[in-house]
């Protein structure tokens, strides 16, 4: 991938508030957070927020990619001059710098207040653009993330107006090249040793020039519409997975690819199963009777299937039993059921219960705090 203008910029570790030492682990935690604040569901009409969260999204496009993170670091390390010289075509003096397509007099622009060059013009519309990476969140039930569910998504977003079909143009009225920067988008102004590129004011950068605009997009190619995405979720999804749907984000301009839609899947807890990983957990309640004298107790999967759990005479209280290739399969690998045993006292007791429960402790012939007592006492703690 080769190093972007904004990598120069950015600093995309002060954009998500995290140490430029800090975990790939960290850095997805302060993104979540970050997004779950500035996501435009929950700032509507708030154009600060909006440019918030794609400055979030943008940096951790590239930190939350550990291949990307590295060149980036490196980039970061080396500086501008960094990207190197060189290349026949440069400005006068055989010198060119080249980063992300722009020459020297992009960087210089910068520093001397000037409106850019090359690089500014190329993003500002000439030639073909992908369009922009979408963000949404999806929230489902524990059920369908654990067997995976195909489901549709209702987002507001840019979409190629219907229009146009994207050109911008009215519909019937032709689309020129600009005469002036003829179709480059950008002017060059030779200033001895260099050239500096800016972006062509005929055009505005864009190359074309479009006599007649398209009234329903006013020229831009795009619309806001509301748009439904089917989305699949696979089995064993987690909770706050992000989900990539190639292609499926806002519109291409000028003949370039779409942006990718990327979903954060949020899972509701259930009130029965719970999950370690691909193995499902699940507390079963049993009497003192059942768990001293050993019985085969039946215990409920996900599908509402029950199976039968042997325990042993004298299985303890809070044990977890393995029922094997009952938790989730994610096509690659096929998790287990635990079930975790746990004793159910009655609040009431009849006449009869009591009296058995009564006539137990007098039977009872193994104190059941002997072991703790001893143990205090070889240690030198306890009465003496």
């Amino acid at each position: 991938m080769a190093p972007q203008r904004e990598w120069f910029e950015k600093n995309y570790y002060e954009v998500l508030g995290v140490s430029e030492t800090a975990t790939q682990k960290d850095i997805t935690k302060a993104y979540r957070k970050l997004a779950r604040q500035y996501h435009p569901d929950a700032n509507p009409g708030n154009a600060t927020a909006e440019e918030k969260f794609k400055d979030i999204s943008a940096a951790y496009d590239v930190l939350g990619d550990e291949a990307k993170r590295k060149e980036y670091d490196e980039v970061r390390r080396l500086g501008p001059m960094g990207a190197g010289f060189g290349g026949p075509g440069g400005s006068p003096g055989g010198f060119r710098f080249d980063v992300g397509g722009s020459d020297i007099g992009d960087l210089l622009g910068n520093f001397f207040g000037g409106s850019g060059g090359r690089g500014r013009a190329s993003r500002s519309g000439v030639g073909p653009q992908r369009g922009a990476d979408i963000e949404a969140m999806l929230t489902l039930e524990f059920v369908d993330a654990v067997r995976g569910i195909t489901t549709s998504l209702h987002i507001t977003t840019d979409a190629q107006c219907t229009s146009c079909s994207g050109s911008g143009a009215k519909p019937g009225s032709a689309v020129g090249n600009c005469g002036v920067c003829r179709g480059r988008g950008v002017v060059d102004d030779n200033q001895g040793f260099f050239a500096f590129s800016s972006p062509c004011r005929a055009c505005s950068g864009n190359g074309v020039i479009i006599e007649s605009p398209c009234s329903t997009c006013r020229g831009s190619g795009v619309e806001k519409r509301p748009r439904e995405v089917k989305v699949r979720i696979p089995a064993g999804v987690t909770d706050g997975q992000r989900i990539r749907l190639k292609e499926r984000g806002g519109p291409g301009r000028r003949g370039g690819a779409p942006g990718d839609l990327f979903v954060e899947v949020r899972v509701l807890s259930d009130p029965v199963f719970g999950r370690d990983g691909d193995h499902l957990t699940v507390t079963v309640p049993v009497t003192f009777a059942e768990l001293a004298l050993g019985s085969e107790i039946e215990v409920l999967t996900l599908e509402g299937q029950r199976v039968v759990l042997r325990l042993k005479a004298g299985t303890q209280n809070g044990s977890r039993h393995r029922i094997k290739g009952r938790g989730i399969d994610t096509g690659k690998h096929q998790g287990d059921l635990i079930a975790t045993v746990a004793v159910v006292i009655p609040k009431h007791l009849s006449d009869a219960e009591r009296a058995a429960v009564e006539a137990l402790q007098e039977a009872s012939t193994e104190p059941p705090r002997a072991a703790l007592f001893d143990h205090a006492r070889r240690t030198g703690g306890g009465p003496r």
